[in-house]
């Protein structure tokens, strides 16, 4: 055990990079499996849809988008149950509905119970969602806390990728114009796509049993009053000196300890940190991207690519989201949050713009993917990540599992509005109408991030609850930020 005594004036670093990046990678595992299952129905959906005779666009739009209103349902549970039992719990349970949810949707033998099945997974999304940036965020030191949070990010995106290639690898040849009774009739209809669900499960029980290992959050074991706990976990995580850190953790908590709930939320006090918070995950959904996620297949057929064409352009897609997901990681402690967010929105504005023009005037082909794959960067390297490195730390500890709930609940709404308006969008106003009205969110959203978000960079979570913010029985936001 290192010496944990300090001389005055002594610096001293603030933690042990290889333990507290290990128990973040596993945590981020939660953000690999919410990738995997957020993306694996669109390279499936060619093959499944006609497996169960699914035409008419209405029962087309549930299936795609019903895992959605499992991860509202997460998101909103996610939070309360993590304040009452603990964020290690939840990811536990999270791992658990993941693992079972892709064997059961996979080999569901109706299209009812593969809806019933994609909610629990929705559920497990939504969980993993919250849980995983939100216990990131409250181990890791200040000065890492952007980077490692990002870890998740790049899990997800990981995730992604993986789903788009075990979708391509299982996905067998099929003939340019096969009709959907041959394609229903083929061995992708009648069982790849079950195996692109059913991959999933193996990852699930990775993460299943790593999370056993990883301990709980000393910032939850504090407002559960457990300091000795919490003290024994800090030096685990940081082998030094962490008297500093734990007195900024108490100050920061109310003394009466009031447990968090949807009263608190609502305090006038809080109501602006809350809308920024909530502002922020609508703003990383209506910026548009997730419709080129979600509808990748229309997009790239539209550009006139085949069935096997279309999937591995969405490997590219990947790949990219990939790359620049890892660039993000560079610079979110460098360039700082709000710079990056600012980075992205304008950028989106530039090439939502431009994607417009391009299917106002009838382009197709290359230029269109190209122009795809830059919106696809810029989001990958700003909005995707730090929106989550944000949501994860501006809210006090008191609260946060509460308070990053209705954020990420707020996420998964506004992305099921984005996915269910699209196609109606597109139908009223063309696909240029779309990505014009996109162009406005993000312009709109640039101005949002302009005034209100603030730098969070560099700053513990305690410094930045004094200057954002305070409970109702605390005085917090009247002293000096207390550094850790």
């Amino acid at each position: 055990m290192p010496d944990t005594s300090q001389n005055a004036g002594e610096v001293i670093p603030s933690g042990r990079w290889g333990p507290v990046t290990l128990i973040s990678l596993v945590a981020a595992m939660g953000g690999l499996l919410f990738g995997y299952d957020w993306v694996v129905i669109s390279g499936a959906k060619p093959f499944f849809l006609p497996y169960f005779g699914i035409h008419t666009p209405n029962l087309t739009g549930w299936v795609m988008s019903c895992a959605l209103l499992g991860a509202l349902l997460g998101a909103l549970g996610g939070g309360y149950a993590a304040d009452k039992l603990g964020r290690k719990k939840m990811l536990l349970f999270s791992a658990l509905l993941f693992a079972v949810s892709s064997v059961m949707t996979g080999w569901a033998g109706s299209i009812t119970a593969f809806a019933f099945w994609r909610i629990v997974g929705g559920v497990a999304i939504g969980v993993a969602s919250n849980l995983s940036p939100l216990y990131i965020a409250e181990i890791a030191p200040a000065e890492w806390r952007g980077r490692l949070v990002a870890v998740n990010q790049l899990t997800i995106v990981l995730g992604i990728l993986l789903a788009d290639v075990a979708n391509w690898l299982i996905a067998r040849p099929i003939a340019a114009g096969a009709s959907s009774t041959a394609i229903a009739a083929s061995w992708d209809g009648q069982y790849g796509w079950r195996w692109m669900f059913t991959a999933v499960a193996v990852p699930s029980l990775v993460f299943l049993l790593s999370t056993l290992w990883i301990p709980e959050s000393p910032r939850w074991l504090a407002v559960r009053g457990r300091w000795e706990d919490a003290h024994r976990i800090l030096v685990r995580l940081r082998g030094i000196a962490i008297d500093a850190e734990l007195a900024a953790i108490r100050a920061s908590l109310p003394q009466s300890r009031q447990r968090a709930g949807l009263s608190q939320l609502l305090n006038k006090k809080l109501i602006p940190i809350i809308a920024m918070g909530v502002g922020l995950a609508v703003l990383q959904q209506w910026c548009g991207i997730n419709v080129i996620f979600s509808y990748a297949q229309n997009v790239f057929s539209a550009a006139g690519y085949h069935v096997n064409g279309v999937l591995f352009n969405i490997v590219i897609m990947g790949a990219v989201n990939l790359v620049f997901t890892l660039a993000a990681m560079l610079f979110v402690d460098r360039l700082g949050r709000r710079m990056l967010m600012l980075i992205g929105v304008a950028g989106l504005t530039i090439i939502h713009f431009t994607l417009g023009w391009m299917f106002h005037m009838h382009l197709h082909g290359p230029w269109v993917v190209v122009a795809i794959m830059a919106a696809i960067a810029c989001y990958a390297m700003t909005l995707a990540p730090v929106t989550w490195v944000l949501i994860s730390e501006i809210f006090p500890n008191q609260i946060r599992a509460t308070a990053v709930s209705v954020a990420v609940s707020a996420l998964w709404i506004a992305d099921f509005v984005l996915t269910q308006t699209f196609p109606l969008l597109k139908a009223q106003v063309g696909a240029a109408g779309a990505f014009w009205l996109y162009a406005g969110i993000c312009l709109a959203g640039f101005i949002f991030v302009f005034k209100a978000v603030p730098e969070t960079k560099g700053k513990s979570l305690e410094e930045l609850e004094a200057r954002l913010h305070t409970l109702p029985d605390t005085e917090t936001l009247d002293k000096p930020a207390v550094q850790s």
